[in-house]
């Protein structure tokens, strides 16, 4: 019998990567209390964009209520 493999939904970073996003998004949250979203890699963006940890609004970069429970979970302060 086969088995299907485990099919992450198209877009998902992997478990590993996302580990990886969590760990940072502390770092990313203190630049963007800074005003320094200049220091935060547009590819990061863009993948926090896409787990919905972060959104645009009127042309700024903030946390979304799903970020900032990530990075309560990841011992960063909010």
């Amino acid at each position: 019998m086969l088995t299907s493999p485990r099919v992450r939904p198209p877009g998902r970073p992997s478990s590993s990567r996302v580990e990886s996003l969590r760990a940072s998004l502390p770092g990313v949250v203190d630049a963007l209390r800074r005003h320094r979203a200049d220091l935060i890699e547009e590819s990061l963006i863009a993948e926090c964009v896409a787990l919905d940890w972060l959104e645009w609004h009127g042309g700024a970069l903030r946390l979304t209520i799903t970020g900032k429970n990530v990075c309560a979970g990841a011992g960063g302060s909010v």
